[in-house]
């Protein structure tokens, strides 16, 4: 597949999300990154930053099928993946699966559930397969979970384990819009209470699943030089080394961001990786799979403030 036709498919896509949702234009990027380098999204933002709406309008423009999960203390693991039920007629059991049999999965406020029914998830986004009762079952190449969670409100929740963080490839930051935005937001949806249809504001798939297969493909085979390529394992190494975390970024990490990078130089209609594709993903990237240690913590650092340090003193190759 050419690169010029993923870069007019990726702007078919910007343009019928701006639409619908406004002032959110890093996010949308970084959601492309995620779908042409296969890989899962965490949103996170403030009540009323358009989350929700923004995974399903993004999946609107994916012909992929959607489903969502909205996460509570006592939803259970069988709520996620199904289970095998017992049918009185045939004297056989038979597998109701759940909403995770899906390609696009918004898993809603994930943080609100606790720890063993987030731990359902942990095999379906790393091998994207389930298994119930000993028996494996496939969800597909198409599988994607776009999840959301409040940084706020902490009561009720259950922090994301790094096991489980360590298996988003991103972690999105959403921020309140800019004035013009939330202008042009209200003038548009401030007639109503109720989450705007996607489809109503001529939302509709602009690729399906085949064409994400021969995207990825291509994606998978751009130019990654080794000068390139030693810097980024370098940033990641730096993370283990930073006094400021207690734990860096793992291998995996390495990979991943190895991944994005391809994907959002392929955006740029480039068939190669510069440094700038490595540095524009570091944050969203290592921010989350790095944990700070107590006396940074109290200190006030962040693990984004070390990652950006690490961006500073790590020289990019020209």
């Amino acid at each position: 597949m050419e690169l010029e036709e993923v870069r007019r498919v990726a702007d078919a896509i910007r343009t019928r999300i701006g639409n619908v949702v406004f002032g959110q234009d890093d996010a949308v990027e970084l959601l492309l990154v995620a779908l042409l380098a296969q890989g899962h999204v965490l949103l996170e933002g403030v009540p009323g930053t358009a989350k929700t709406l923004l995974a399903k309008t993004f999946a609107a423009c994916v012909d992929l099928q959607f489903r969502r999960i909205q996460f509570t203390p006592d939803l259970m693991p069988g709520d996620v993946t199904g289970t095998n039920v017992f049918d009185f007629r045939t004297h056989e059991f038979h597998l109701t699966k759940g909403p995770v049999f899906t390609q696009v999965l918004l898993a809603d406020e994930i943080n609100r559930t606790p720890p063993k029914t987030q731990a359902a998830l942990l095999e379906a986004m790393q091998e994207r397969a389930v298994t119930i009762d000993g028996t494996r079952h496939d969800l597909g190449d198409g599988f994607l979970v776009i999840a959301t969670q409040n940084p706020i409100e902490q009561e009720g929740t259950y922090p994301l384990p790094e096991a489980q963080l360590d298996r988003f490839l991103l972690e999105i930051r959403i921020p309140y819009p800019a004035r013009d935005a939330e202008l042009e937001l209200v003038r548009l949806h401030g007639h109503r209470s109720g989450m705007p249809d996607p489809r109503a504001h001529g939302v509709e798939a602009q690729c399906d699943i085949d064409f994400l297969r021969q995207a990825r493909a291509a994606v998978g085979a751009l130019r990654l030089s080794d000068e390139v390529l030693a810097y980024l394992v370098d940033l990641v190494r730096a993370t283990r080394e930073h006094p400021a975390l207690r734990c860096g970024a793992s291998p995996r990490a390495a990979n991943m961001l190895a991944t994005a990078a391809r994907a959002h130089a392929a955006l740029a209609g480039r068939d190669f990786v510069i440094p700038d594709d490595v540095k524009t993903l570091a944050l969203s990237t290592l921010g989350h799979r790095v944990v700070l240690s107590p006396s940074a913590e109290i200190d006030g650092e962040t693990t984004r403030s070390a990652i950006e340090q690490i961006l500073e003193e790590t020289p990019a190759p020209r």
